[in-house]
């Protein structure tokens, strides 16, 4: 299994990093370069996330349409949330999300994000190779994008339709 780990710390109150961090278009806003969608029969499809939500997202990665179902399985608002993977193209996939209050009314996001890759050796082989750096690239863009979006006026935009 392979864990990585991302910090990022944002100007902006814990509160507005958790809902930010459970927006689907904010989820969305970062992962444009994929085509990135929700489908719309398979559960939610816009606005926040909350516990039982489930959401399947379809994008093209490495020259393939790939889609992944995932679910909210736990939340501690607004500390921690959990997402892990109902249906998708990983043996195994969980991501926490965790949030801490710092001096001066910045947060920490800490991403916890694990996977175990399909096809035993293969899949080994893949996560070794190129599967570790490209979703460490993921996960740096999204916090990226939680950053930006809540250190600016756009967060409202997200958060109070």
């Amino acid at each position: 299994m392979v864990r990585l780990q991302h910090i990022r710390v944002v100007r902006a109150p814990i509160e507005r990093c958790f809902d930010l961090a459970r927006s689907v278009e904010a989820h969305l806003a970062g992962n444009r370069h994929s085509g990135e969608a929700t489908v719309a029969a398979a559960g939610v499809t816009s606005g926040l996330l909350d516990l039982g939500d489930r959401v399947t997202w379809r994008g093209r990665h490495f020259g393939v349409r790939w889609s992944l179902t995932s679910e909210i399985s736990a939340m501690e608002r607004p500390a921690w949330f959990q997402v892990v993977m109902i249906r998708g193209p990983f043996r195994f996939m969980r991501h926490d999300h965790y949030f801490r209050s710092l001096a001066g009314g910045e947060t920490e996001l800490r991403n916890v994000y694990c996977f175990t890759a399909p096809l035993a050796a293969l899949g080994r082989l893949a996560e070794i190779l190129f599967l570790r750096r490209y979703m460490m690239g993921l996960l740096r863009e999204r916090n990226e994008v939680v950053r930006d979006i809540a250190e600016s006026a756009e967060w409202a935009r997200y958060l109070n339709p």
